[in-house]
């Protein structure tokens, strides 16, 4: 028997082994030494679960779940290789060129394995808080590597970018992402070294959502200069992010108030909506940040770009305008989506709106 034959008949056999997807018989798998298929190394990764997975070569075909990943992918000039995504990417990166046929998730708990077969991908790239274990489980009988990669944790962003660099073949391409990362962040604790920190009240996406310690947003606070009002809080989910008290905000009177909405490529006007709640919500309008109209309305695809080392840069540019000087925030968003997104940006002020006057 052929490796290809053995390969199309394991195929064959796990399809059976899932009635519940109501699974037909799926084309056939090219694989390493088929007449016509370009061999390659092997690539052995130790992805941000320590689990050590092996590829025949660098991946030449992906179905890459979360958005943030698929703007790491596409940076490392691997975008042609992204066969698959979840919906929330599709949705938030139109500029993918993806089709709606070739979203396989819903939601990164909702996973259409027959549809992942059907693409033949070298690899399955999902993050931490994806049901990763149930997918391992799933894809094995198709023989699909699968990869834990986490793009939206601020804390593992170099480790990221540096395992898809080494998943595509693509490391020379990786480094340049994480160079033009670190000019961000070595502006920032250049110019912040001896500042004194602004107490910040963040927002993300629903009224009164805020982030504690170890959440990629408290990590942007801190990085721009600024105190998270809510650091010492705890309970919150598995993205520490926490509902709190109104009240409880005006009480802690923050002197910067940020909120970032759900990100988009495509330019979302809800600034006059946002600031006009903030600014009618009870009691609210005492607090510092209110009086002294310190507050501001973003983004998400934005502000969160880059492990949010652009929206650290904007908000320290509010917080500390006279240390941050001539760094434009809005000239390295918009070489991150010309440079490395390869797309046009319409206007950095279509996403971003800082302190109203």
């Amino acid at each position: 028997m052929t490796p290809a034959l053995r390969r199309r008949t394991l195929l064959g056999a796990a399809v059976a082994t899932l009635p519940l997807l109501g699974l037909a018989a799926c084309g056939e798998v090219t694989v390493e030494g088929e007449a016509g298929a370009a061999t390659s190394t092997a690539v052995t990764v130790t992805d941000d679960q320590d689990r050590e997975v092996e590829l025949p070569g660098p991946a030449r075909s992906a179905v890459v779940l979360n958005s943030y990943t698929n703007e790491f992918v596409r940076a490392i000039g691997a975008g042609d290789a992204v066969v698959g995504v979840d919906r929330a990417s599709l949705d938030r990166l139109p500029y993918l060129a993806l089709e709606d046929g070739q979203v396989i998730a819903e939601g990164l708990d909702q996973l259409n394995y027959e549809a992942i077969a059907e693409l033949e991908p070298d690899v399955v790239i999902m993050p931490r808080n994806a049901i990763w274990q149930e997918a391992a489980e799933q894809l094995e009988p198709f023989g699909i590597p699968m990869i834990v990669a986490t793009a939206w944790d601020t804390d593992v962003v170099d480790e990221t970018i540096t395992l898809l660099g080494e998943v595509f073949g693509a490391t020379e391409a990786a480094t340049t992402v994480l160079e033009f990362k670190n000019e961000i962040t070595g502006i920032l604790q250049e110019r912040l070294a001896d500042v004194e920190p602004v107490p910040v009240y963040f927002e993300t996406v629903e009224p009164y959502l805020t982030a504690l310690p170890g959440s990629g947003f408290d990590a942007m606070i801190e990085a721009a200069g600024g105190t998270n009002i809510f650091s010492d809080a705890s309970g919150g989910d598995a993205q520490e992010e926490l509902t709190v008290d109104p009240s409880e905000v005006v009480l802690r009177d923050p002197q910067f108030v940020l909120h970032e909405f759900e990100p988009s490529a495509e330019p979302v006007d809800r600034f006059a909506e946002i600031g006009e709640d903030i600014a009618s919500r009870p009691g609210w309008d005492g607090m510092s940040a209110l009086a002294e109209g310190q507050i501001a309305i973003a983004n998400g695809w934005a502000t969160s770009a880059l492990g949010k080392s652009i929206g650290a840069l904007y908000l320290a540019s509010w917080l500390h305008p006279d240390a941050l000087g001539d760094a434009d925030p809005g000239q390295y968003l918009t070489r991150w989506v010309t440079e490395f997104q390869d797309t046009e940006l319409s206007d950095p002020a279509d996403y971003v709106h800082g302190p109203m006057s």
